[in-house]
């Protein structure tokens, strides 16, 4: 956590009891509920004292028709992404659940731009604006759950779902997470955290690693240090609801009836109150999943049909005492989450303000795009372009692109990147014409004919399937979707045409991850501008012309060859040897390889270009703060994102640390000449490493170095402080 200035930033406590208390507020508790007069009903009883009241008052049959839901309409998007029984005549109301992390696939909606660009503003402020605008829709369709945020972090960069996620970092992905979340419960929504855990892969054609199959072979460290802390803070900080299982197996076991990861550690030592809800199709054993903490099955609900757990029951694989346990849990989350005490939510897209919406997904689209490189091309100058022309080359350039599967959605409407440089254009009177570029000829002439040349790419994603290299190709996720047999062309040659053309050429990057950049050496200036959602072009024309300033920073390393990423050159680590999928890495994922391994990257994790310039000046440092002074030494207004990394002392030879660690960052907004002092506030947790000897939390005795700069390679100042002794994190 940190602070800037004098302004007031929410504790994680307080995004706790936010968490807690949004969606049974006040407003809500006034308004009738559904449960009627039965005991239960008065609010005045706790959670747990109505759960247990209602339970007391159930048969058995009534008891398993909560584990499992249906709703076929929602699978083809149509309808709820699921529903999960009510009990109607003791007052328990159905509970429906939607879809998703970028916004609702129920019908048409507000397309957001993808996860990665929201984690790419390192803004939690923000991502509570991103969460209640997912979430308002969701619950305008008539939903009590959202499906989302997705927290996995990335590990492979051409994994299928790199889009959907927060990046590769975990501190980044759990504050962007706990903002989400935080912000959806503003919206009387209940979050599902997703996808538990060690889920980092599609597989390659669908089969080879496959997340239906593959299991994670990873150590405990590495579980703890990466992948588990996006989830421990949306249990602890955000108070998610319901946390969703994930495919694969963790050490032999199926997540979604794991007894270590469901019981011991999120039920238990975690604290967690709510219910476990697995992914569509992910359960395989009625009788484990029963006894291994596995709470809801929605549909297909098949292993939890009521034929399948009276077999279990029957057969001895599991108690009713298992069943009780997941009922109550389901039963205690609802009362705690309002649902009861309240009016179902209608479904009525007419409730919804889509243009202040759409307004919002420009908003977050601007501060995710993210300058890699500008040797002053950039910003556009409209007055000085009036009259000439700009060349807009791409097919991309005039589809709304974005990822495939659970996080697709039909827009309501949608501006592309050419509508918007168009409309921009047309303002300063400035010329704006379109080349496809379906070859590297006439990306070459159209280029030549134009004063500024815009390239626009993009690349494939999607849930089902990882990418086979990171190559930009062909179009599948655009909506429309290209005809089958007619992806984009050659789009790297379209560079290479077009940077032949005419040296003044811009290039955007509408990809959901890092993708290959051999010609970048060649370009005045490039614009990485992800997924951008519904309002691309608006945004993508702002901050060309300079109207706003590029917010974002890279939460995830762009790799110099595919050659230098961790798993490179080793089928164990991935997709797999037979089913084992090997984390031998450990903890040195992302920027902690790299730096590890003294890789230089093509662009950095939290690498991210300004209009202006930022200076750091004063810091100071020591075991429980380090603060430091920016100032803006330019000439425009601009962001800055100052990043704090430690570097953590190794406490034995086979305990080995990354060089840095992110540990803390901010986003300032300063005026040319305007410095702000930033504090970062370090607890135990942000020193301690997880020790599988102790089994604990611990702080190791020694020097812990200290960096402040604007990305994990450019450090701006540094410092140290000492750790006296060992001890066990408080």
């Amino acid at each position: 956590m940190q602070h800037v200035n004098r302004r007031t930033l929410m504790t994680a406590a307080g995004l706790a009891g936010m968490a807690a208390i949004l969606p049974t507020g006040t407003a809500a508790a006034a308004l009738p509920g559904r449960c009627g007069e039965h005991a239960w009903c008065d609010p005045g009883l706790s959670p747990d004292e109505r759960a247990a009241l209602v339970l007391r008052e159930m048969t058995l049959d009534e008891k398993i028709s909560l584990l499992g839901g249906d709703d076929l309409a929602g699978a083809a998007g149509f309808g709820h992404t699921g529903t999960g029984h009510g009990v109607e005549r003791l007052g328990i109301p159905p509970v429906y659940y939607g879809d998703g992390p970028v916004g609702s696939r129920q019908g048409s909606g507000t397309s957001m731009p993808s996860g990665v660009s929201l984690a790419a503003s390192f803004d939690p402020e923000l991502a509570k604006t991103y969460g209640a605008t997912v979430a308002n829709e969701v619950r305008c369709k008539g939903n009590d759950v959202v499906f989302g945020p997705t927290v996995d972090v990335l590990r492979i960069p051409t994994s299928g779902r790199v889009f959907e996620g927060f990046g590769e970092d975990p501190y980044l992905s759990s504050r962007i997470g706990v903002g989400w979340a935080a912000g959806a419960h503003s919206e009387g929504v209940m979050v599902c955290v997703k996808h538990f855990a060690a889920y980092t892969q599609e597989g390659q054609l669908g089969v080879v690693g496959s997340r239906m199959l593959y299991n994670a072979v990873v150590d405990e460290r590495t579980l703890r240090e990466i992948y588990l802390p996006p989830f421990e803070a949306a249990v602890r900080e955000a108070g998610v609801g319901a946390v969703m299982g994930s495919y694969n197996r963790v050490g032999g076991q199926y997540a979604c009836e794991h007894q270590w990861l469901l019981n011991d550690l999120l039920k238990h030592e975690w604290g967690f109150t709510g219910y476990t809800i697995a992914d569509y199709a992910a359960m395989h054993s009625t009788g484990n999943s029963l006894a291994n903490g596995m709470d809801f099955e929605p549909w297909p609900a098949l292993v939890y049909s009521p034929a399948a757990i009276r077999t279990a029951l029957a057969m001895g694989q599991a108690a009713t005492s298992d069943v009780d346990e997941h009922a109550r849990r389901i039963l205690r989350t609802m009362f705690a989450h309002g649902i009861f005490d309240r009016p179902e939510y209608p479904n009525d897209d007419g409730q919804i303000d889509k243009p202040a919406n759409l307004a919002t997904a420009g908003r977050v689209a601007e501060q995710g795009m993210t300058l890699l490189r500008n040797d002053g091309l950039l910003p556009l100058d409209p007055d000085a372009l009036r009259g000439k022309t700009i060349a807009v080359i791409g097919e991309a350039a005039e589809k709304f692109v974005q990822g495939g599967g659970s996080s697709s959605t039909t827009p309501y409407s949608f501006v592309t990147a050419l509508q918007g440089i168009q409309q921009r254009g047309a303002e300063a009177g400035i010329t704006v014409v379109h080349e496809p570029g379906k070859t590297p000829d006439a990306a070459r002439e159209a280029a030549r004919n134009a004063d500024i040349a815009v390239v626009v790419v993009s690349d494939m994603m999607s849930e089902f399937l990882d990418k086979p290299n990171m190559d930009l190709d062909s179009g599948i996720g655009q909506f429309p979707p290209p005809a089958v047999g007619n992806p984009f062309a050659d789009q790297d040659a379209i560079i290479e045409a077009a940077l032949e053309g005419n040296a003044d050429t811009v290039v955007v990057l509408e990809t959901g991850g890092p993708v290959n950049t051999p010609w970048r050496y060649r370009t005045r200036a490039l614009l990485e501008a992800w997924y951008p959602g519904a309002n691309a072009g608006t945004a993508l024309a702002r901050v060309l012309f300079g109207d706003v300033d590029p917010g974002g920073r890279l939460p995830l390393t762009f790799p110099n060859s595919e050659d230098d990423v961790p798993t490179a050159g080793d089928l164990a680590r991935y997709p797999g040897k037979g089913l084992d999928v090997h984390f031998t890495e450990g903890v040195l994922v992302g920027y902690r390889h790299y730096d590890a391994h003294e890789i230089e990257p093509a662009f950095p994790f939290g690498h991210g270009l300004s209009y202006t310039t930022f200076a750091y000046s004063d810091l100071r440092v020591s075991a429980e703060k380090v603060s430091v002074v920016v100032t803006n030494t330019g000439a425009r207004t601009g962001h800055a994102v100052p990043q704090l990394y430690l570097g953590l002392p190794s406490p034995r030879e086979d305990v080995p640390q990354p060089p840095r660690q992110l540990k803390g960052f901010a986003k300032l907004t300063l005026e040319p000449g305007r410095a702000a002092s930033v504090e970062f506030t370090l607890t135990d947790r942000s020193l301690a490493y997880w020790d599988e000897v102790a089994g604990g939390w611990t702080v190791a005795a020694g020097d812990y170095r200290v960096e402040v700069g604007e990305s994990s390679r450019d450090i701006r100042a540094d410092g140290a402080f000492t750790v006296g002794a060992e001890r066990p994190a408080r």
